[in-house]
């Protein structure tokens, strides 16, 4: 039987937060579907803008 290989791919969140000069990165990693679901919370949060979701190695 042939192995089959699975690859886990990781995301996580980048937005600018009001009053910060420096833009603002998730300290967790989450799935895909995960990292749409809070990039819609973050989307909704009072001083947020530009929520980006970023692909990042395992691990990262």
């Amino acid at each position: 039987m042939a192995k089959r290989e699975y690859t886990v791919k990781n995301y996580r969140l980048e937005w600018t937060q009001d009053g910060r000069d420096e833009g603002q990165v998730s300290a967790v990693t989450y799935g895909e579907s995960a990292a749409q679901d809070y990039k819609a919370r973050k989307e909704a949060e009072t001083g947020v803008s530009d929520v980006q979701v970023v692909p990042v190695k395992p691990g990262t």
